[in-house]
C-alpha cells in the first residue's frame, strides 16, 4: 500500500505534538484524521492539512467509538494511530494530591489511551488488508518521575504495560504497537520549562527543549516501517535535559 493511500489517525490533534504530527503526516502524503475537544482548533488544523476531524473526548468510550466509525466511513480504513491525547496536572506533594485530580489524570492518560487503542485494534483486525500500527505517546515520565507528579507518572508507566500487551495480542492480526517517549519537545504546554521547572533536589531550574519537528520525524520513521518491523520503544529528548542522572 502506498504512503499516499494510508490513513493516519492522531488523537489530541488540535495543538502541540498532535497538531505538529497531523501537519507533518499530511505533508508526507498520508490521509489524516484528527480528534480533540476544541472544534475551532481542529477546524484550523483541518483547513491546513485537509484532515477529517471530529470533536471527541477520549475519556468517553462512546465518543471514541463514534470517531472511529466516522474515520472508517470517510477514509475507508485505519492504518496508523498515534495515541497522543493526554494532559498534565499541577505539581503537588503526594500527600496533598486530590482524588479528583488523580481520577481525571488516569481517566484521560490511561483509560482514554485504552479506549482509542481498543477501537484502533478492532478496526485493524477487521479490515482488509488486515493489520496496522498503533503508536502510544508515553513520556520520559514512563521511566523516571518528576517531583509532585504521581498521577502523571503512574499513568505514563501504565502506558508502557498497555503498549506491551497490545504488541503481544496484535501479533495474530498483523498489528504492530510501539511507544514514543518524548522529553521536553517545545510546545505551548512546555513553554514554562524555559523559566524554570521543579527539580528533585527542590530547586527551580530552566530546562532545555527541542524542536517538535524532530518528534514528527521520529514518528514518520516508525510509521513508514513495513508491519514486519516495529520500533517497540523510542526515546526522543532534549540532549541535556535532566533525565539521565535525574535526582
Amino acid at each position: 500500500m502506498s504512503e499516499v493511500s494510508k490513513v493516519v489517525v492522531v488523537t489530541g490533534g488540535s495543538s502541540g505534538i498532535g497538531r505538529a504530527t497531523a501537519i507533518g503526516m499530511a505533508k508526507a502524503g498520508y490521509r489524516v484524521a484528527i480528534c480533540g475537544r476544541r472544534a475551532d482548533a481542529l477546524q484550523a488544523v483541518a483547513q491546513q492539512t485537509g484532515a477529517y476531524w471530529a470533536q471527541c473526548d477520549v475519556t468517553e468510550p462512546g465518543d471514541v467509538a463514534r470517531f472511529f466509525t466516522g474515520v472508517k466511513a470517510e477514509l475507508g480504513r485505519v492504518d496508523v494511530v498515534f495515541n497522543n491525547a493526554g494532559r498534565f496536572a499541577p505539581a503537588v506533594s503526594f500527600a496533598d494530591m486530590d482524588v479528583g485530580t488523580w481520577r481525571e489524570m488516569i481517566d484521560t492518560n490511561l483509560n482514554g489511551a485504552f479506549y482509542v487503542a481498543r477501537e484502533a485494534f478492532r478496526a485493524m483486525r477487521d479490515q482488509s488488508p488486515q493489520g496496522g500500527r498503533i503508536i502510544n505517546n508515553g513520556s520520559i515520565s514512563a521511566h523516571a518521575p518528576r517531583p509532585g507528579a504521581a498521577s502523571y507518572t503512574t499513568s505514563k508507566h501504565a502506558i508502557t504495560g498497555l503498549t506491551k500487551a497490545i504488541s503481544l495480542d496484535g501479533r495474530a492480526f498483523n498489528i504492530a504497537c510501539g511507544q514514543i517517549d518524548i522529553g521536553n519537545a517545545a510546545t505551548d504546554m512546555t513553554s514554562q520549562m524555559n523559566s524554570g521547572s521543579l527539580q528533585a533536589n527542590g530547586t527551580i531550574m530552566p530546562e532545555p527543549t527541542f524542536d517538535v519537528t524532530h518528534v514528527v520525524d521520529a514518528l514518520l520513521y516508525m510509521t513508514q516501517l513495513p508491519l514486519e518491523a516495529n520500533v517497540q520503544f523510542m526515546t526522543v529528548m532534549a540532549t541535556t535535559m535532566p533525565y539521565i542522572g535525574r535526582g
